[in-house]
């Protein structure tokens, strides 16, 4: 079952078996912008750890790394976090631009649910900078 387990089947908890009779939460029906943003932050913590005089050391707790950071590297690591880290909504922005891209608005906007192409044209999709080059060559 597991290649590292070390005690029997019969002892511990097996998996499935770790159940609470009454749980404070119940699971979701899907996941959340936040469980996204979540595992997203995570993610990007271990493919970009921050440099050596900002990231937390193998020995240290969390609450022992956030007093040994000072005011300014705190401001430091908030900054070089926000460069290495993305929001789930980017990746609905960067989709709504490329189907608007290669199919046009409207698929756009029905792609992302909205009532009007209004919202879809203003926020979400960017304008094509390619469709306004090749205009301005075919005028001269």
């Amino acid at each position: 079952m597991h290649a590292k387990r070390k005690t029997p089947l019969s002892c511990g908890n097996r998996p499935g078996k770790n159940l609470i009779d009454a749980p404070k939460r119940k699971p979701g029906a899907q996941y959340t912008v936040d469980s996204y943003r979540r595992g997203i932050d995570r993610a990007c913590d271990k493919a970009f750890p921050p440099p050596a005089p900002l990231a937390r050391r193998d020995d240290e707790t969390i609450t022992q790394w956030a007093n040994r950071l000072t005011p300014e590297q705190k401001a430091e690591l908030k900054a070089w976090r926000k460069t290495h880290r993305f929001h789930p909504y980017q990746l609905r922005h960067t989709a709504a631009t490329q189907i608007r891209r290669e199919f046009g608005l409207e698929a756009a906007q029905l792609a992302l649910g909205h009532a009007s192409a209004t919202i879809t044209d203003a926020v979400y999709a960017e304008r094509d900078a390619g469709k306004v080059i090749e205009v301005m060559r075919r005028v001269g």
